[in-house]
């Protein structure tokens, strides 16, 4: 039987958390679209998922080829949504990381707190635009509109910024490590 689940997530981290405990639970993840999330009931505990930002889109060739170079590895992509790809692994073959290295992990960091960064200008403008414009044009039908999605997109900018610093920091204490090691 599948379940659909509707569910907003801005942190990558806690996205993969929930994945893997509904995975514990026997709900199998088998597709994503726009907070979406759609589940197969399975085997409890039967995959582990791993999300990742890739360096180009999902459709690019060089994240084609990465792909199905993890699929080689018995890594399957479960889903992607831009350049975000979701992979799964069967849990009896052990524990997997995406990322191996200080430098890997630097990398993904960037790249999602970069993701993060402008997602929070785009959402930020926006929100401030359609708070702005009811004082701007009074009196109009489409104002309340605007000021409702105003105050949400001020709301999913206020969630965005803290994962931004967390990521910033994740990255500054892996440096932090990394030059403490070499």
């Amino acid at each position: 039987m599948k379940h659909t689940i509707h569910k907003v997530m801005v942190n990558y981290e806690k996205e993969e958390k929930w994945l893997n405990e509904m995975g514990a639970i026997g709900m199998n993840f088998i597709h994503y679209t726009w907070c979406t999330y759609l589940f197969e009931e399975g085997k409890p505990g039967e995959y582990i998922y791993r999300i990742e930002l890739l360096k180009n889109n999902a459709r690019h060739p060089e994240s084609v080829a990465y792909i199905r170079f993890m699929e080689e590895l018995g890594i399957e992509c479960v889903s992607t949504c831009l350049s975000w790809v979701y992979f799964k692994k069967k849990a009896a073959d052990g524990p997997f990381d995406l990322f191996s290295d200080y430098d890997s992990k630097i990398a993904h960091y960037s790249r999602v707190s970069k993701f993060s960064a402008v997602g929070f200008v785009i959402v930020a403008f926006w929100g401030v635009y359609n708070v702005i414009l009811p004082f701007v044009l009074p009196g109009n039908v489409i104002s309340s509109l605007n000021l409702i999605l105003g105050i949400m997109d001020l709301i999913l900018a206020a969630a965005l910024a803290p994962t931004y610093f967390s990521y910033r920091g994740k990255m500054k204490k892996l440096k932090a490590d990394r030059q403490l090691r070499e």
